[in-house]
């Protein structure tokens, strides 16, 4: 218990502390559900991600394999490569209970590259191919930042509503019985000290 004699307004203090500390445990406790039921929903959104990356990569290495062996390691190497400038990450940012979560999508804005000597359907399908490969990869990198980033928000959560639940509101709990019952003492005293006066 506190120091100094137990009162009524502290213990009225004290309840109405104890009252907003459930009502912050309450709220934390709904903040765990929503952000737990947002992460299974990215968790889900990241597998098929998944998915389309691995397709993506599949796609990529028949391309490479084709460009392969139509120009050589040679001839592919200095085939012209598609102008970075002409690629763009498009993020788009939204916001749940103050986590920041993000979509991002590398767009081709023109297929800007400079004319190769000797020019194949192949070269181009396996550009091609590794540009989708690229915009795969970049669509998951912002769907595990998400998770990272929701995972660390949903563990300090827990560990606010534990501390809530395991130590603050036990404490105030005991505090609140032990001033009522040296308030009770006290009046039981008081009452056995007036009828002591009165005879």
């Amino acid at each position: 218990m506190n120091e100094g004699s137990p009162t009524r307004s502290r213990l009225i203090v004290l309840k109405a502390e104890r009252q907003a500390m459930q009502e912050g445990y309450v709220f934390l406790d709904e903040k765990c559900l929503l952000l737990a039921g947002a992460m299974l929903r990215e968790l889900r959104h990241h597998d098929a991600l998944l998915d389309a990356l691995g397709a993506a990569q599949q796609a990529a290495e028949s391309a490479l394999r084709a460009a392969l062996a139509r120009h050589g390691l040679d001839g592919l190497s200095v085939y012209p490569a598609l102008d970075e400038r002409s690629l763009g990450l498009r993020e788009t940012r939204t916001s749940l209970i103050g986590v920041a979560l993000r979509e991002a999508e590398l767009v081709v804005t023109a297929q800007a590259a400079a004319a190769a000597v000797f020019p194949s359907p192949e070269a181009e399908a396996c550009r091609a191919a590794f540009v989708a490969f690229a915009q795969a990869a970049s669509a998951l990198a912002a769907s595990v930042g998400n998770l990272v980033r929701l995972e660390r928000e949903y563990r300090r959560t827990v560990r606010r509503a534990s501390s809530l639940h395991d130590v603050v509101l036990p404490e105030l709990e005991r505090e609140v019985v032990e001033i009522d019952g040296a308030l009770e003492e006290l009046e039981r005293d008081e009452a056995l000290w007036v009828r002591l006066r009165r005879r």
